[in-house]
């Protein structure tokens, strides 16, 4: 499978023929911030209010949409997209994760990615006011699971 043709053009991959299944993805990364900032979310201070649970809707919204933002991705009706954040004393910052599932020929591992790509840089939009300094990191698949390649976790 390839997403460009014999003449070197654009092209979505068939998926016509391959078996619809019961498809999972899982996908993590961090968002690193000072710990004043940490506790301005716990405490509920932030100019722009509710924070995490903003972020967490972004993150939903976003794997929704995964196939407008990503060329050549395969719109498919998903079953679940669950988006959480965790505050993290240790980073100090947050955690953030994703899951989503479907029934469908091709995976969601791109939808995860886009769902804690999001929920990361809402975080970083509604907390930019009060830190200049944070930073993203760590997004990346932990687990597949469903499709003729068979089960995956980092």
């Amino acid at each position: 499978m390839s997403h460009v043709d014999g003449d070197g053009r654009a092209q979505m991959v068939d998926v016509t023929d391959k078996d619809v299944t019961d498809r999972r993805a899982t996908a993590e990364g961090v968002l690193i911030c000072a710990a004043e900032t940490l506790v301005l979310v716990r405490e509920g201070r932030t100019p722009k209010g509710a924070v995490v649970a903003t972020a967490e809707l972004a993150g939903i919204m976003a794997a929704k949409r995964t196939p407008d933002l990503i060329p050549l991705c395969h719109p498919l009706p998903l079953t679940k997209v669950a988006v959480t954040i965790e505050p993290d004393e240790a980073l100090p910052g947050f955690r953030v994760s994703a899951e989503v599932r479907t029934k469908g020929p091709t995976g969601v591992e791109m939808e995860a990615l886009t769902a804690v790509s999001t929920a990361c840089l809402t975080l970083f939009d509604m907390l930019k006011a009060v830190d200049r300094g944070m930073t993203i990191g760590g997004i990346r698949v932990t687990a597949k699971a469903g499709g003729r390649s068979g089960d995956w976790q980092a």
